[in-house]
């Protein structure tokens, strides 16, 4: 694809902050733009993306919640299996 070169005019912060975001990334801040256009263009907005990253935040908790259960119901899983195996092997003839 051929790139054209492009103006674009940004507040000083958001201009920091692009540059930080790409440097994190370790990607060229136009390449950022460039995403940023794709999904205006696809009709995502900004609060959209809001909401996106608030749920999956959420979900996040929620699934080390649900892992925290499950290791919990392991642990008494185990727990009562060496009991049920005492109790066999104590009644055992």
């Amino acid at each position: 694809m051929a790139l054209v070169m492009t103006q674009v005019y940004l507040e000083a912060n958001q201009k920091k902050a692009l540059a930080a975001q790409a440097k994190k990334l370790n990607r060229k801040p136009s390449d950022l733009l460039r995403d940023a256009v794709d999904a205006l263009l696809l009709g995502v907005n900004t609060e959209e993306l809001k909401q996106l990253d608030e749920a999956t935040k959420r979900t996040a908790i929620e699934l080390d919640e649900m892992v925290a259960t499950l290791d919990a119901n392991a642990k008494e899983h185990k727990a009562f299996m060496a009991t049920l195996a005492k109790l066999r092997k104590a009644s055992a003839p």
